[in-house]
């Protein structure tokens, strides 16, 4: 989706210094670690890894039959008959991996992986939808897949012309068919409204008919749910976990960019709610410990880097707040992955990943949890929407806040806000 420069007027705070080695793979300067990779590197192996199971599976109609469906204590008999994971997975994956996949073709290897991941997602979107495909994703039922349309909807808006635009009219019909059918579910009175909105921005942003009550009733409920510093809560009563990160932040801004563009929206709701993102975005950076560890607090951990969607998105979109350096956000990130993703029994024997936070850790999977929900990580990875040549990925290392605090540097002061 094209971002409106209204958005763009947040100054940025870029990195400068001596340090500039060469990157292998860009042929600029940035991170590159002693076996001669680079931070971008290191992220794009690493997405391939998680996604290409979903995907490449999504196209070949095997992903019921291949995917393993791990599930956390006390998961629902009607999800698992149901099989709502696997749009889960697929959902979930897209919404990560669109602004990547959005990035023009080049002849590199990062190139290459990247028209063939992106083949793999349109020929899985066309399967999703199509009733005679084994392919065929449950829609249908009521509850979870209107989360999981939510999501794949999520990953259209990032990336439309790489994502929706080359689909065949067949495809886009039927896609529309299975999303209005989401309209079924009503939203339980929580983060869940955000869902039905973005099911109908998206039918909006593609032209098709679609219903603004409850993209309306949405936004006043995210509003009036705003508890100040940069924090919304989950419904009535807030909850100290992750969920402006996982849903909330990221998909009320998204809704909101879109319907300012068609002229659905304020954009001076637009604009406070950027501002409350880059507030929260803040205090996200200070939560990664010197280490690149963080605090495991609340339901969903096992979404992993998911957790810090917002600080991403900003990155991605270049709307970072002027206090943090591209610099600082990338190695955070970068420590948080490795932290993550790098522990043994992060992925099975296959190379689907596994219920946990740190390796496999079953034990901290809430009731809803499978295998399919584990993939909403990969919204941690929304930088690599950036090209290469972006000085988030060019910029020398530089130390996060809490590598600076506790190594006696000094750190900028910090206060609430009021807005």
């Amino acid at each position: 989706m094209k971002r409106r420069k209204l958005l763009q007027l947040t100054p940025m705070a870029l990195l400068t210094g001596l340090f500039a080695p060469r990157s292998i793979a860009a042929g600029l300067p940035g991170t590159v670690w002693a076996d001669g990779t680079t931070d971008r590197d290191y992220w794009v192996n690493l997405l391939q890894r998680i996604a290409q199971p979903v995907l490449q599976h999504m196209a070949a109609g095997t992903l019921k039959q291949q995917m393993p469906y791990e599930k956390g204590n006390g998961y629902s008999e009607k999800n698992a008959a149901n099989g709502v994971t696997y749009l889960e997975a697929f959902g979930r994956t897209l919404s990560g991996i669109a602004p990547w996949l959005a990035l023009p073709d080049d002849d590199t290897q990062e190139g290459n992986m990247r028209k063939q991941l992106r083949a793999y997602a349109l020929k899985g979107l066309a399967n999703a939808a199509d009733p005679a495909s084994p392919g065929y994703l449950q829609f249908r039922t009521t509850g979870q897949p209107l989360v999981d349309g939510a999501f794949l909807c999520l990953g259209l808006l990032r990336a439309p012309e790489a994502l929706w635009a080359p689909l065949e009219a067949t495809a886009k019909a039927r896609l529309v068919t299975e999303l209005k059918a989401l309209r079924h579910t009503t939203p339980p009175n929580n983060n869940w409204h955000l869902f039905s909105a973005m099911v109908e921005t998206f039918l909006l942003y593609a032209g098709e008919q679609w219903n603004p009550a409850p993209v309306q009733t949405a936004i006043q409920k995210i509003q009036s749910w705003y508890v100040g510093d940069g924090w919304y809560s989950d419904g009535p009563h807030f909850a100290f976990d992750y969920y402006n990160g996982y849903v909330i932040q990221p998909m009320l801004v998204t809704i909101l960019n879109a319907l300012v563009q068609k002229g659905q929206a304020n954009e001076a709701d637009l604009q406070q709610a950027l501002k409350r993102m880059q507030r929260y975005v803040f205090q996200q950076e200070r939560l990664v410990a010197r280490d690149g560890t963080y605090p495991a607090i609340g339901r969903s951990m096992p979404y992993r880097v998911g957790a810090f969607q917002p600080m991403a998105q900003l990155a991605w979109q270049q709307q970072l707040p002027a206090t943090l350096q591209p610099a600082q956000v990338r190695c955070a990130l970068t420590a948080l992955m490795k932290n993550m993703f790098d522990a043994p029994g992060t992925f099975d024997n296959k190379g689907w990943l596994q219920i946990g936070i740190c390796g496999h850790q079953p034990q901290v999977a809430d009731s809803y949890i499978s295998t399919g929900s584990l993939y909403l990580c990969t919204n941690g990875f929304l930088p690599l929407g950036l090209p290469a040549d972006n000085a988030f990925w060019t910029s020398a290392p530089a130390e996060w806040t809490a590598q600076r605090l506790w190594s006696g540097k000094e750190i900028l002061h910090d206060t609430h806000v009021d807005y």
